[in-house]
């Protein structure tokens, strides 16, 4: 489940040996080999441009994201790429990308309106005509949260040797909020390091209304990353937008 709850240096270093590639990166892949130029906001550790790259993408390729922790490990991965600290506020490209991509969940990041409509309006800003714009979200119906409990342990190999990693989320929502925690143990914490961080879980009509505000409209949606439909059972919603007429 763990996508971006990677603070500081230590952490981010972990991040790609956690997450390892599967069916949503084969997903955002299509669709960076498709186009020309492509802006992924909130590119932790740029494991999808530097993929592009070795899969010989030869267009413009540029990683945005706030935490400079994740950008350390982007640029020792491939300095081919343009890397962005920052976010979609502090920078502003007009009409300079065919694609816009916002992998991992970390949509789900935005937790307050203004956050919400300060990314989709970067991005109608930043997409070039007949651009696209996608992103994936968890499914609330699905109820995800629900099995992120202590008793469903990670173990993968660091280079201190093995790290657990579990999830503990707080039993009811807040509204479309969900509250957990994120624990990692191994030999080199004296003691289990513990972040506590919300995710917003928001619907088909809510995601609708905040793309319609910024001038963008779906043009195709899924709930799975084979491209399925969008059901109460999906894990995913998963919305490509494109800038209205």
């Amino acid at each position: 489940m763990v996508d971006r709850v990677f603070g500081d240096f230590e952490l981010a270093a972990l991040y790609d040996k956690l997450n390892l590639w599967g069916p949503g990166d084969d997903f955002y892949l299509e669709l960076v080999l498709a186009a020309g130029s492509v802006l992924d906001v909130g590119c932790g550790t740029g494991r999808l441009l530097r993929g592009a790259r070795e899969a010989g993408h030869q267009g413009r390729l540029t990683g945005l994201d706030p935490a400079a922790a994740m950008l350390v490990q982007a640029r020792r991965a491939e300095p081919g790429v343009e890397w962005v600290l920052g976010d979609l506020l502090s920078h502003a490209w007009d009409g300079a990308f065919d694609l816009v991509v916002m992998t991992g969940h970390a949509f789900q990041e935005l937790l307050r309106d203004e956050q919400v409509r300060g990314l989709l309006s970067g991005v109608r800003r930043a997409l070039a005509g007949g651009g696209r714009f996608v992103f994936e979200t968890r499914n609330p119906a699905a109820r995800a949260w629900e099995r992120w409990t202590p008793d469903r342990v990670h173990e993968f190999t660091g280079d201190d040797g093995p790290v657990r990693v579990w999830h503990d989320a707080d039993p009811a929502p807040t509204g479309d909020r969900v509250t957990f925690t994120e624990t990692y143990a191994g030999a080199r914490w004296p003691r289990p390091r513990v972040c506590r961080s919300t995710l917003r879980f928001l619907g088909t009509t809510a995601l609708d209304g905040f793309l319609g505000e910024a001038g963008l409209a779906v043009a195709e949606r899924y709930g799975d990353w084979g491209r399925g439909p969008v059901t109460p059972a999906s894990p995913e919603i998963i919305t490509v937008a494109a800038p209205r007429a």
